[in-house]
């Protein structure tokens, strides 16, 4: 395998497994369990991220997923609970984390330069039909927001084939990856299936790799134990949550047998 620099400099390996540190619902949440309040959550994300951590994956990040359903423009309360859950945390994080503040690339942005996280998951580029209304990026504010909040140095994973949504355009998306890769210059693509857990297509995995070779492409949802090989034959990595958790099930808590047991099966893949 031949490691793509800057993903082998900021992981330490080739083909990083990123974990989802997937948050309760927060304050502002529709769920949001108020008479157990926010040191129920801080609890539970530590307890996750110890798992994670102890399970050998390779990085981290940290997403609000209970904050169903999403908004493509997050309250402050999101943000501001995200930056204390994060910032509570990060004395206890020894791996390289990022963040994903569901659905909304700015504020994705704006969490990680207050947490001193690495990188960012979101839709940035694109409009899409989906269940949450109309998507409508503007990748170019986006890309000026982080100038202008001094973020630079966060890295931006861009979901192309996003969960629960279609592109608006009819477009093959080879021509959507290399057209993304020429205007908004993305520092990884990442491509998913219709739901979190729901594994990504090889097939779709392969005709965004062939189109964009010098770009990291990640396997967004779905990749578990026995998938992992054939996802990891094509993408430069994978984002995993739902195969970590208790019984398989989203909503568990991370479950460190199975999070030993699937990266123990990467490094035999890595070879």
């Amino acid at each position: 395998m031949n490691p793509i620099p800057w993903l082998h400099d900021l992981f330490g390996v080739s083909k990083p497994i990123i974990a989802m540190c997937h948050l309760k619902a927060l304050p502002g949440d529709p769920g949001y369990d108020a008479a157990r309040g926010m040191d129920t959550i801080i609890e539970a994300a530590r307890r996750d991220l110890h798992a994670l951590q102890e399970g050998g994956v390779d990085a981290v990040m940290f997403s609000n997923e209970a904050s169903l359903p999403y908004l493509t423009k997050v309250e402050p309360i999101t943000l501001a609970c995200m930056a204390r859950i994060i910032g509570e945390l990060r004395g206890e994080i020894k791996i390289p984390y990022g963040v994903n503040v569901l659905w909304d690339p700015s504020a994705s942005i704006d969490v990680a330069v207050a947490t001193g996280a690495q990188f960012v998951r979101e839709i940035f580029t694109g409009v899409y039909a989906s269940d949450f209304g109309l998507w409508n990026t503007s990748a170019g504010e986006v890309v000026r927001h982080r100038r202008a909040v001094h973020g630079d140095h966060v890295r931006l994973f861009f979901n192309i084939v996003p969960e629960a949504a279609a592109y608006l355009a009819a477009r093959d998306v080879a021509e959507i990856a290399r057209s993304t890769v020429f205007n908004a210059r993305p520092d990884a693509l990442c491509v998913s299936g219709l739901t979190a857990g729901v594994p990504t297509s090889s097939a779709t995995l392969r005709v965004v790799k062939d189109a964009v070779p010098e770009t990291p492409v990640f396997a967004n949802t779905g990749v578990n134990i026995g998938n992992v090989a054939e996802q990891l034959a094509v993408a430069d990595g994978t984002i995993t949550a739902t195969t970590f958790k208790r019984d398989g099930y989203i909503w568990n808590e991370v479950d460190v047998a199975r999070v030993r047991a699937f990266m123990e099966r990467v490094r035999e893949v890595r070879g």
